[in-house]
């Protein structure tokens, strides 16, 4: 099975883009992230011509997730389900391949000043609390998306320039190591233990050209799912061109369910 997440930033606006990604990697599942459209506005014909099941959850110019793929789609949530009131479609989970699969956008914080970090730093315990509710590290999981944080210093091209800002401030990497720490595994990270790969770069200046960028966007597994995955790869090609994603997308392959 190969698995891939991909924040497309705006799928309206990189549908061809995608589809042709698509026919030429033939991924089984793809999480996407940013698709900025309500459902009702979604390009279902053409991912569905591409040979993709669909599940979303939209809304208007901003957040959306949806997964895709070659096989049915089941047990489909949306959101925490949680008490906490809050109406960004960031979450959507689905059954497809024998794996639960859980995509995710993390919101972006903004600043540590910003009211939007306290929210963020929430959210991620928002996060760990349902994967404890709702699945177990023994299940085959996946949890990936767009995760707005640097795990560590290996994942920024230039960790003094960045150090305590958005994306890389202590806090928000104990949140993610929090939500590991249930049970899940970085396989970029144990397949590529060195760092020094990104998977997306400012659209400002020439980032890009320059490679300075982050590791912002990860795939996390629990055990049984590490065991199996023989790849994990960012497709630095698709980050090229004047209507590219600011992300790549990140692929992991996985062997056969023992």
């Amino acid at each position: 099975m190969k698995l891939v997440t991909w924040n497309i930033n705006s799928i309206r606006a990189r549908t061809a883009r995608l589809i042709a990604w698509l026919e030429a990697e033939r991924p089984d599942v793809v999480c996407l992230q940013e698709t900025k459209t309500e459902d009702a506005k979604f390009p279902l014909e053409a991912v569905t011509k591409a040979g993709y099941q669909v599940a979303m959850f939209g809304q208007a110019s901003y957040n959306g997730v949806a997964i895709l793929s070659t096989q049915p789609l089941e047990d489909v949530t949306r959101g925490f389900g949680d008490d906490v009131p809050d109406d960004e479609a960031r979450v959507i989970a689905a059954t497809t391949h024998g794996v639960r699969v859980v995509n995710l956008y993390v919101p972006n914080g903004q600043a540590l000043d910003s009211d939007r970090y306290p929210y963020k730093l929430a959210w991620f315990g928002r996060l760990r609390a349902f994967l404890t509710r709702t699945s177990a590290p023994d299940r085959a999981l996946v949890v990936c998306g767009d995760m707005n944080v640097t795990a560590d210093d290996q994942d920024v091209w230039a960790p003094a320039t960045w150090k305590d800002q958005i994306h890389c401030s202590q806090p928000e990497r104990a949140a993610l190591a929090e939500v590991r720490a249930w049970g899940l595994d970085d396989v970029f990270r144990v397949l590529t233990p060195a760092g020094g790969v990104w998977s997306w770069w400012d659209y400002r200046g020439v980032s890009f050209f320059k490679n300075q960028g982050l590791r912002i966007d990860h795939i996390l597994t629990s055990a049984s799912m590490t065991a199996r995955c023989t790849a994990c790869t960012i497709d630095r090609n698709a980050r090229k061109g004047q209507d590219a994603s600011d992300h790549a997308p990140v692929t992991a392959t996985f062997g056969t369910i023992v």
